[in-house]
């Protein structure tokens, strides 16, 4: 769970409503987050009947199948109890804020509310806890399991008659306890008569169970009836305090002219009255057995899913209109997000509870340890690591990444070394948006990706939020760089107005050839031999973008040109610093690189 996340849609309730919304969801390629208290309301039973491919299961395997399957299409699911959702404030895309009884909160642009209902029993003593073992109250759910058994029906309400000619299909020892219940109606004990239902009077006041099965009804004159089973009809309340702080409130469940409860009234897609929750299940379907709250919460998936494939198309429509070129938005989340790039970081960090080495990459180490501290930007800054380095030594830094699940790790480490207050954790997709401002130092130590990728054009941006003047960037060379490349030789960051292969060097660059080594083990996922710390295939090694010496300012048209040294002077040969290696040979195939500017 992602607080700082902007889901598509939260799911509370993780039963079999909410996991087959929620799976219909994420088969769409949405993000969702499934909540659940964990108190299903058939977590009595045995197990679960009538739900092809599934019959006889336990509750609790069912559950625990449905979230593997989710979490298989990225679904997120957790344990929490959601105590009050409202309306979001200051939050252009997101309509809710949704509270959980540990003081997380998480914001979600629609709500899937699958809570269910808590069957209300008549206070007998010993009922409560037979419930949903041999008490009883569906002969779908439970009427095989008492074939040929002696039954009960207790009368509390208008519908025993019809409950006591269900079980009869299944038993032809039935017999009605009139209870507290209305009287019964002269046709009615006709065709209980016709059936062989005999009929008991007397208000009942406990249970026999031996060897913890049931096997007799008391009642208040003392009589003890033989039974081994006993139907009951409860109150069917909704579980939707949780709704109130939108305004949404239950209204009376009648079924042939008769209150049997409350639930969250909806139409047939699940919508409510509120813009933007629907509901499933039992919360606003009493009657529903499992299969059927899990049809209805596909239905509601897919009903939720138009919704925000509609609102998108609009915003989408309205963005070509004003000329804005932002007219497509298929598969990015409201935060301006790219769901395929999103789901593989996160996909990547997940697989192990932790990825970095607990250490800086030791290049940027080398290039920034003896700087004063000014700001930085840590573009791609996975787990945290550079970060909180750069921030323990008095940098204020602003960290960037696409991956929640890093961000999350990074945010936690952060706290627990004490700079969180220097850290600026920010969620970008490069692709499409870029930090605001300039800093002192732009890091970019594993700036690729498997996926498709501008990396030029995202370079550039990195270049231009480099600020202009400053101290000495490198006590080494008294030139001062402006771009420093950490990788190996051959790789330089591109000037904000070079060309797309990144060859064109800014004002003050230093090619730093002795830190031309792999990246440090495990700082971020994957690795190839030799090289631990970065994916297989992963392309160029990584940078960091110092601002430039203030006796050097950045000047327009200065591209080319080495601090310190005459137009075309080729750095390691008139002014290379003593002690210095010398430029590796010119690659073979490397194009677009000028002779006299850069490593070969």
């Amino acid at each position: 769970m992602h607080e700082h996340r902007i889901y598509d849609v939260v799911v509370v309730g993780g039963g079999a409503a909410g996991l087959s919304g929620a799976l219909t969801l994420g088969r769409s390629r949405r993000s969702v987050l499934v909540i659940d208290g964990g108190a299903p309301r058939n977590a009595p039973a045995g197990g679960v009947h009538n739900y092809l491919t599934s019959e006889g299961v336990a509750p609790a395997d069912l559950y625990a199948t449905g979230r593997a399957e989710v979490a298989g299409y990225g679904v997120e699911v957790v344990d929490g109890t959601v105590t009050k959702v409202h309306r979001a404030e200051g939050h252009e895309r997101t309509r809710f804020e949704v509270e959980l009884a540990g003081g997380e909160l998480v914001r979600a642009r629609r709500l899937l509310v699958t809570t269910g209902l808590v069957d209300e029993l008549p206070a007998i003593p010993g009922l409560a806890e037979r419930w949903g073992r041999d008490v009883l109250h569906c002969p779908y759910c439970h009427g095989w399991e008492v074939r040929d058994q002696a039954v009960g029906v207790l009368a509390t309400g208008p519908m025993t008659t019809h409950q006591a000619l269900l079980f009869r299909q299944l038993t032809d020892d039935v017999v009605v306890f009139t209870h507290t219940g209305p009287p019964l109606a002269p046709e009615q004990a006709e065709q209980l008569a016709a059936r062989g239902v005999r009929v008991v009077e007397g208000e009942v006041t406990g249970l026999e169970v031996t060897d913890d099965r049931l096997t007799g009804v008391r009642l208040r004159s003392g009589d003890l009836v033989t039974r081994q089973a006993l139907v009951v009809g409860p109150r069917f309340a909704a579980r939707a305090d949780l709704l109130a702080g939108l305004g949404l409130t239950t209204s009376e469940f009648v079924v042939g002219g008769h209150v049997f409860g409350d639930h969250v009234a909806a139409d047939a897609s699940g919508a409510t009255a509120v813009p933007g929750v629907w509901v499933a299940g039992n919360v606003t379907d009493p009657q529903a057995t499992v299969i059927a709250a899990a049809a209805a919460g596909m239905k509601a998936g897919a009903a939720l899913n138009a919704d925000l494939i509609a609102e998108e198309t609009d915003r989408a429509v309205t963005a070509l209109r004003a000329g804005t070129g932002a007219a497509t938005e298929t598969k990015t989340g409201a935060d301006g997000v790219d769901a395929e790039t999103a789901r593989h970081w996160d996909e990547l960090y997940q697989r192990r509870e932790r990825i970095w080495s607990g250490r800086a990459n030791p290049h940027l180490v080398d290039v920034v340890d003896p700087l004063p501290a000014g700001t930085a930007l840590d573009l791609g800054c996975g787990e945290g690591a550079d970060a909180i380095w750069l921030a323990g030594r008095g940098w204020r830094v602003t960290a960037v990444d696409v991956s929640t699940t890093a961000l999350d790790r990074a945010a936690a480490e952060a706290a627990e070394a004490g700079v969180a207050d220097r850290i600026d954790f920010q969620r970008h997709d490069l692709t499409r948006t870029f930090p605001e401002g300039v800093f002192d130092l732009v890091s970019a130590q594993f700036l690729q990706s498997p996926l498709e990728f501008p990396r030029a054009e995202v370079l550039r941006a990195a270049a231009r939020a480099v600020a202009p003047g400053g101290p000495a960037a490198d006590r080494r060379a008294r030139r001062g760089p402006a771009v420093v490349p950490t990788g190996p030789p051959g790789r330089a960051l591109p000037h904000p107005g070079g060309d797309a292969g990144g060859t064109r060097p800014g004002p003050g660059r230093m090619v730093d050839r002795a830190v031309g080594r792999p990246p440090a083990c495990g700082h971020r996922p994957g690795g190839a031999a030799g090289d631990p710390g970065r994916p297989p295939g992963a392309g160029p090694p990584p940078l960091t973008a110092l601002r430039p010496p203030a006796r050097v300012p950045w000047r327009p048209g200065t591209a080319g040109r080495c601090a310190g040294t005459r137009r075309g002077t080729r750095p390691g040969r008139r002014g290379r610093a003593a002690g210095r290696p010398r430029p590796a040979p010119r690659r073979a195939g490397a194009t677009g690189r000028r002779r006299g500017h850069g490593p070969a």
